[in-house]
């Protein structure tokens, strides 16, 4: 690591690398904390000196988990406004914009909770695919106000993470019927809203979210049961502006299939992809903690809260052209 970087962040950066920090809240704000604990440490002796310093420290950040949505956005947003000519004119705008950043961090699950439980209705039935703690918000909020909430929870194989699902409604006093996942398209004509998370929001509102939501949205639209999606703003892929993609990543093939069940088959190739693209004309609304957003202008509130998605506070300023 840059030996510039301050010994707290670099123990930061490791506990993110080897997982020992986890979950897209908690990097975001430990990677903040970090940024914050480096500009109030610095000793830089000019300006520019303190922001070659806090580069490298968003790149080492960066560098643990390249492909992470969270953990970029925390550094874009805290680093963004570094517009003093001082040193200690910059420290302040990155502890400003750290402690803000935190803040805005610790409420905005419940903050997206209440505007999610809004969509939904006394009554209503949804139907859920995967884990996702920002869709449970949702169902808590409405259960809080109120409101009788009843849950079609696929199971989302390979992994079965509806049954973690199931379990949490249950402790909410939802009413919760357990189907596999091929049984879904039975279903939703029982339902009155399909609540997914998103662990990535593309520029032109595509979502990126567990394997089977892209086939889930199909159904769901041919049926007419309207798409919600509940995605905290620190899932937005700022990124995505620019062209860039998403990586889908591919899983082991272990959790489809055991070692002597793939020799019994005569060893078929087994993809296990962990994610899948749902296009935005299949998605209703984007509930963030800033409100619902038809996905067509989600770019709107990427810009406003990072910058324009070339904007990499981690890389170095490219040299001037000689005269």
């Amino acid at each position: 690591m840059d030996d510039r970087v301050h010994s707290e962040v670099r123990r930061t950066a490791t506990e993110i690398d080897t997982m020992e920090i986890r979950g897209a809240a908690t990097i975001a704000d430990a990677a903040a904390r970090a940024l914050r604990t480096q500009a109030t440490e610095s000793d830089a002796a000019d300006a520019e000196a303190f922001r070659a310093e806090l580069r490298a420290t968003a790149r080492t950040l960066h560098e643990t988990r390249p492909t992470a949505v969270s953990l970029p956005n925390a550094l874009r947003y805290v680093l963004r406004d570094m517009s003093s000519t001082t040193v200690e004119g910059l420290r302040q705008n990155v502890v400003d914009s750290a402690d803000e950043f935190c803040a805005r961090l610790e409420r905005a699950q419940a903050d997206l909770g209440q505007v999610g439980a809004n969509r939904l209705r006394d009554g209503d039935t949804i139907m859920t695919h995967c884990h996702s703690t920002d869709a449970l918000a949702c169902v808590e909020a409405a259960v809080e106000q109120g409101k009788h909430i009843e849950a079609v929870v696929k199971e989302t194989r390979p992994r079965n993470q509806g049954h973690i699902t199931a379990k949490r409604l249950h402790e909410l006093g939802v009413p919760v019927t357990l189907i596999v996942d091929s049984a879904a398209r039975r279903y939703l004509n029982d339902v009155d809203h399909v609540l997914v998370g998103a662990d990535a929001v593309a520029a032109d509102g595509s979502v990126i979210n567990k394997i089977g939501t892209s086939g889930l949205a199909v159904n769901a639209r041919e049926r007419g049961s309207p798409i919600m999606v509940a995605a905290q703003t620190l899932k937005l892929h700022p990124g995505t502006m620019t062209g860039h993609t998403v990586d889908i990543e591919m899983r082991d093939t272990a959790e489809v299939v055991d070692d002597d069940t793939l020799a019994d088959l005569g060893t078929p190739t087994v993809k296990n992809p962990a994610f899948d693209v749902t296009p935005p004309r299949y998605v209703d609304a984007i509930v963030t903690e800033r409100g619902q957003f038809p996905p067509e202008s989600i770019v709107i509130l990427m810009r406003e809260l990072f910058g324009e998605g070339t904007s990499e506070p981690w890389a170095e300023p490219s040299p001037r052209a000689e005269p």
